[in-house]
């Protein structure tokens, strides 16, 4: 009937009461009863949208008819809907939480209580959303380009984001969006869907000419993919839903406390990762150097990227056998963590467990373990490399050794998980869930190992891996005009100390472009930061800029990555200005930034949204080493140095834009006097 605002402490009588007065007409040329949506919609019903739930017995169809036999209240929070079908021989289980941070958690079982084989077809949930909820908001995007907003109405019909990548995807939709029209990240009612999974799956949104509008998701299953036997039962990804009446970040709000507090972190350390440095010249003598140079400046941990493995010289060969290469490392990783170790830095290492080349010892001894289709033929290379197959028992016990060896020997506090293409054949649903196993079983081997989702760069960046993981790459790209609006849109789900954030060098590794290390340096600055460059061939002066940057990061970063995430409307979209607030409301750290030629020679509205409104604030430019570029004069309130103003002043008038150039960024600190 309802989801979004609170209506209070409602009886049950007043309950009944809600749910006559919701109920609608019979309209015409329908079922002879009035209409009511399910949380598991089927045709039986009267149901012509998306079903629920799907599937077929011996290639019949089942048409399930459920009737609700039981419902359970563990807590105050949770609901339990027990529906049966007993001619259909199948029981759904369908569990609702609704979080301490506001955030509907949903999760639905079927089981097969037939006694012949049931193929599952599908199995989502589905939310209502009201008549006003008119416009559809989700990402879309490509390797290095990952989360570009596009937006539609919604019309009659189905709006359906589906990947059928084996993995989330570059062009994952993150999260589906609906809201009144024009809603924006500070205003409309939005309400938003996320499957918590990271393999194939679907997100859409339906409208109906009888009134009725969704939002629902599930897992995208392939054909034959489930079969369930006798009394065996599929468990739905976790459907997370979030309401918000103040706009994307009331969505972002609830997200990111969900995620911190299912997975509480501490400070996030300063990486160097050494692959845009080196790539695969894995030179003792030359990463000692690199190690120092990082470790004089403030860097906390180094990590060794893609290289270290027998043979591994190039993208063509050894993935699958996971030991270190005697010929460049004749006493193996000792010699680099030891003196990592001595300058106080951790250690952290680049793996990718899921794949194999077939140019590979592993690949050469057990070519069954290669993923492939129905019939089996391998698929299109990709990198030059291919899936191993971690549902085959063997090849996932034969991995797990090899990285078990690895965390025995040595001491490494991190790894950079790796998976750098989709499947393109065989089960995403088998592989997928083999590879959270893998994850949870080396969290319990190793609790104090943290691991990060790269997936080459964004293609896994969902808050079911963030179960298991501690940090996304949301992209390959070091660029900063291109990691502004990745790092905007993939923060609306995930909360920025996730998501890894590294400084590159002067010209961009993926898109050649050259920009100034002011603006790299502001843009790293919100995130989990780190560095993607090679130091030792830095001049002194940025040696010096982004030793200051990474002291002002470790000052600020517990703000950072615990405070709420804001980000304001602009009437040009050139501006943007983003930010966190602590929870108390005692400071902030903002950055208004300029991304190309703004619309207009002088702006006003540089809006600081989120602050108490009945507080007095300071608003101060935050030193991160390196000089911000104008066009002219700046502003009265900035030659100054600052300004002193209520909340309710900066949030809703707000100040005089710097005339900023193109692809540069003015870092903020707002303190509460």
């Amino acid at each position: 009937m309802h989801w979004g605002a609170d209506l209070g402490d409602l009886d049950s009588t007043q309950l009944a009461g809600l749910a006559a007065a919701q109920t609608v007409a019979i309209p015409p040329s329908s079922i002879d009863s009035p209409a009511c949506l399910s949380l598991l919609p089927v045709a039986s019903e009267g149901w012509s949208g998306t079903p629920g739930l799907s599937g077929h017995r011996a290639s019949q169809t089942i048409e399930p008819s459920f009737i609700l036999s039981r419902v359970d209240r563990p807590d105050v929070r949770s609901v339990i809907a027990v529906l049966t079908d007993s001619a259909a021989g199948l029981e759904a289980t369908v569990e609702i939480v609704l979080s301490p941070e506001g955030l509907l958690v949903t999760r639905t079982t079927v089981t097969n209580t037939g006694e012949s084989e049931f193929t599952l077809g599908r199995l989502g949930s589905t939310l209502p959303i009201p008549p006003r909820a008119r416009e559809v908001l989700d990402v879309t995007g490509r390797w290095s380009f990952e989360r570009r907003p596009q937006r539609r109405e919604l019309a009659h019909g189905s709006w359906s984001r589906q990947t059928r990548h084996g993995r989330n995807g570059h062009d994952s939709p993150e999260l589906l969006a609906a809201g009144t029209p024009g809603f924006g990240f500070r205003a409309g009612d939005v309400w938003a869907v996320h499957l918590a999974f990271s393999g194939d799956h679907d997100l859409y949104a339906e409208s109906h000419p009888t009134g009725q509008a969704v939002l629902g998701a599930a897992e995208l299953l392939a054909p034959g993919e489930v079969i369930l036997a006798a009394g065996e039962s599929y468990v739905s990804p976790q459907v997370l839903a979030a309401w918000s009446a103040v706009g994307l970040d009331g969505i972002s709000e609830r997200f990111h406390a969900w995620a911190r507090r299912r997975r509480p972190l501490g400070p996030r350390p300063v990486i160097l990762n050494t692959w845009e440095a080196v790539y695969f010249d894995h030179d003792l003598e030359r990463l000692r150097s690199l190690a120092s140079v990082a470790a004089s400046v403030g860097v906390e941990r180094f990590v060794l990227d893609d290289g270290w493995m027998t043979g591994r010289t190039d993208a063509t060969r050894a993935l699958g056998d996971w030991t270190v290469d005697p010929e460049r490392w004749p006493q193996g990783l000792a010699p680099i963590i030891d003196h990592v170790h001595s300058l106080g830095m951790d250690f952290g290492l680049w793996v990718e467990p899921e794949m194999v080349s077939l140019d590979s010892e592993m690949a050469r001894a057990h070519p069954e373990w290669v993923l492939t289709g129905s019939p089996r033929r391998l698929p299109q290379p990709w990198r030059n490399q291919f899936v191993l197959d971690l549902a085959n028992p063997d090849a996932y016990d034969s991995v797990l050794a090899q990285l078990c060896a690895l965390l025995d020997r040595y001491d490494i506090a991190y790894l950079k998980w790796d998976q750098n293409r989709d499947l393109l054949g065989g089960s995403a649903h088998r592989q997928t869930l083999a590879t959270w196993r893998l994850l949870a079983e080396l969290n319990d081997r190793y609790p104090s190992l943290e691991i990060e989702s790269c997936s080459s760069g964004g293609g896994r960046t969902d808050l079911g891996v963030l179960q298991f993981t501690d940090r996304v790459w949301a992209s390959d790209t070091n660029d900063p005009v291109e990691r502004q609006r990745i790092q905007r849109y993939t923060s609306i789900v995930l909360p920025p100390g996730v998501i890894g954030s590294h400084l590159g060098a002067t010209i961009a590794h993926t898109t050649g472009r050259q920009t100034d290390l002011g603006f790299r340096l502001a843009t790293a600055f919100f995130g989990s930061a780190g560095i993607e460059w090679d130091l030792t061939k830095s001049s002194p002066e940025e040696l010096a800029s982004v030793t200051l940057w990474i002291a002002a990061y470790k000052q600020h970063r517990a703000v950072l990555h615990s405070g709420t995430v804001v980000r304001a409307d602009s009437a040009d979209a050139a501006l943007e200005l983003h930010g966190v607030v602590a929870a108390d409301l005692s400071e902030a750290i903002f950055a208004a930034v300029c991304l190309e030629a703004p619309r207009d020679a002088v702006s006003t509205g540089l809006i600081l949204p989120g602050l108490d409104p009945h507080a007095d604030y300071r608003v101060e430019p935050l030193d991160l080493g390196a000089t911000v570029q104008y066009f002219h004069g700046i502003p009265p309130w900035l030659a100054a140095g600052g300004t002193t103003l209520p909340g309710l002043v900066l949030g809703s008038i707000g100040l005089a834009w710097p005339p900023l150039q193109a692809q540069q960024a003015l870092v903020l600190r707002v303190v509460r006097l």
